[in-house]
């Protein structure tokens, strides 16, 4: 049994009375759906295209991130977000701008003026990319972003740590690796997060008493390790999956590896040579 199911038989009730979940119509949106529902009453579930299927226990409300307006009405009456919402892959900038950035920050203004306390942010291992796969990083390396969309998520970073020192809004930033049901290629060996580890991170970053503002790498325990995640201790996130069971489909690739290739040499990997295309 998974520490969030033995952690969810605990309650005689449901701890939140409503929680919002951005993106909701997206890869992770769609696997989290219907596992945080031991945690609330009622699930509200947000993207910029309508939520289908909607059922009891759950609320649907389509929103762009870039209307202010918009985004203060859908953070009525919720109790914490869990921010999944806005673009995910390299693109132009001025798309990720619109979503990343300025609904980042509409985001945080309203949950400052409606009183929310606490924003679980879906941040993303691309902030640290141009790190070279021979380093390890932990939560206060420097920040070296692979493209727009990481740039976009080091600004989420920083604009959670202005709104925690200014506000006391606490945040945990989520640097997600890649969460798969398994491992698409080499590189995920030691990016991969399983769906059980994920939602473990989610319990570890919303229930924890006492947050401040954190970073914690969204990683399982696999045997290659770029991230140190020791800065997050306090969060008690302790991984139960690997990505070791997958190692035979690889062999191959690891055996053929260009030490040449931005793409293997980088943490980032493909990310690092998708930005240019895209500032033309």
């Amino acid at each position: 049994m998974m520490m969030s199911e033995q952690f969810n038989e605990q309650f005689s009730e449901r701890p939140f009375n409503r929680l919002l979940l951005t993106g909701a119509a997206g890869g992770l949106g769609r696997v989290l759906r219907e596992r945080l529902k031991p945690w609330t009453k009622i699930l509200r579930l947000s993207d910029i295209v309508d939520i289908e299927n909607v059922v009891a226990g759950e609320e649907a409300q389509t929103c762009d991130l870039a209307d202010r307006a918009g985004v203060f009405e859908l953070l009525k009456d919720v109790d914490a977000v869990l921010h999944f919402g806005g673009i995910s892959v390299e693109d132009k900038f001025e798309p990720i701008m619109q979503a990343n950035i300025l609904g980042m920050y509409h985001l945080y203004e309203a949950v400052h003026k409606l009183g929310i306390k606490r924003v679980i942010y879906a941040s993303s291992s691309h902030v640290v990319g141009f790190y070279r796969t021979t380093e390890q990083v932990n939560a206060d390396s420097p920040l070296r972003p692979d493209g727009f969309y990481g740039l976009s998520k080091c600004f989420g970073e920083a604009l959670s740590r202005y709104y925690y020192d200014r506000f006391g809004i606490e945040t945990v930033c989520l640097r997600i690796g890649s969460s798969f049901p398994e491992p698409k290629n080499a590189r995920m060996m030691v990016t991969y997060l399983s769906y059980d580890d994920l939602l473990e991170l989610l319990r570890a970053a919303l229930f924890t008493p006492k947050v401040g503002h954190s970073i914690v790498f969204g990683v399982s325990d696999n045997q290659a390790k770029w991230w140190d995640n020791s800065k997050a201790a306090h969060l008690g996130f302790k991984p139960s999956d690997s990505s070791q069971v997958f190692a035979t489909r690889f062999a191959a690739a690891f055996n053929s590896v260009d030490e040449h290739d931005p793409a293997i040499i980088y943490q980032g990997g493909p990310f690092v040579l998708a930005g240019p295309q895209y500032s033309e």
